[in-house]
């Protein structure tokens, strides 16, 4: 197992290394100016546009300016904003606490809801709880989720005002009264994204069952006189759950990436907010810290994954 790890790691370093220069090169060929901003103020003069490019480091040609950048990642330097004019690590640091609020609960709420979800539908195939639970699964999922947002923000915050339409990042959570108000703010945001992700975890694990469910161990587990309960729990459960925990481990790194739609309509302060107002600022250092993190994380939990693989399945053995 050791070994194993070790060879993914030593695998990862060059595909890490190759998707940064790609995001680079098309963020850094991509049209647009970082220092538009400055060009706009006719107080600025030329020379200082000219300094302050220098500064940045934005009269080198990309590919040098990929290599400082690369060599600085090195040193634990993230490098500094265009927009804010200070660094990048700072910046995530302060968005991530509200994508983690209110992404993670929205992840974390939908898989303990599929789980369950997926089993009884399977367990109870073209039932009245099925038919219900694939109906509601195949709107969740096929509906996007900007048209779920705003028809949830149309009925109950407009009509029925009974949350707010803009969540407020500036509040901090001392008391009951602002906790109410946290739970009462994160509500819509969570529930798109429940929604959502609902839907495709319960399609998922319900697939994964009914493909357990007809095999022969499942039949000499109740010939030997088990109960369907214990049959479904101790067996059927744990062998579905092997192609359900890579979707689940996978959707972990967009939790720190956070839901871009979802935050702009909700006006979310988070990380996928940051993102879009970092691409339309043509903020580089930015954009590609959030998608570096983002493809570490993805090869992190890929491992993880497959390493879950061994621990479910006592067949799955590396080496």
């Amino acid at each position: 197992m050791l070994q194993y790890i070790i060879r993914r790691i030593l695998i990862a370093i060059p595909t890490l290394l190759i998707i940064s220069f790609v995001i680079f090169a098309v963020l850094a060929l991509a049209p647009g100016d970082p220092l538009a901003q400055f060009a706009l103020n006719p107080a600025i003069p030329e020379s200082t546009r000219e300094l302050i490019r220098i500064q940045f480091g934005l009269d080198q040609p990309w590919p040098i300016r990929y290599v400082r950048w690369l060599t600085s990642l090195m040193r634990g330097d993230w490098g500094f904003s265009f927009g804010t004019r200070g660094p990048v690590i700072d910046l995530i640091w302060q968005r991530l606490p509200q994508t983690l609020t209110v992404v993670g609960t929205a992840y974390l709420i939908a898989v303990l809801l599929a789980i369950p979800i997926g089993i009884i539908s399977a367990v109870k195939q073209y039932s009245i709880f099925d038919n219900v639970a694939t109906f509601f699964a195949f709107i969740g999922f096929s509906v996007p989720s900007f048209f779920t947002g705003l028809v949830l923000m149309l009925i109950f915050a407009i009509n029925l005002k009974w949350f707010p339409i803009v969540y407020n990042t500036t509040l901090q959570v001392v008391d009951w009264e602002t906790f109410t108000q946290q739970v009462r703010q994160m509500t819509l945001p969570v529930l798109v994204l429940v929604v959502q992700q609902t839907a495709a975890l319960t399609r998922f694990m319900r697939s994964s069952m009914l493909d357990n469910l007809s095999l022969d161990y499942v039949r000499t587990a109740r010939a030997k006189g088990l109960s369907d309960r214990m049959v479904v729990l101790r067996h059927v459960l744990v062998n579905s759950l092997i192609p359900v925990v890579t979707l689940i481990a996978l959707g972990i790194p967009t939790i720190f990436t956070g839901a871009i739609i979802t935050e702009n309509l909700f006006r979310v302060n988070g990380l996928g907010a940051l993102l879009i107002t970092s691409i339309n600022n043509s903020d580089t250092p930015v954009v590609m810290a959030l998608m570096f993190i983002f493809a570490i994380l993805t090869v992190v939990f890929n491992l993880i994954a497959d390493i879950l693989y061994g621990v479910l399945d006592p067949r799955v053995r590396y080496s």
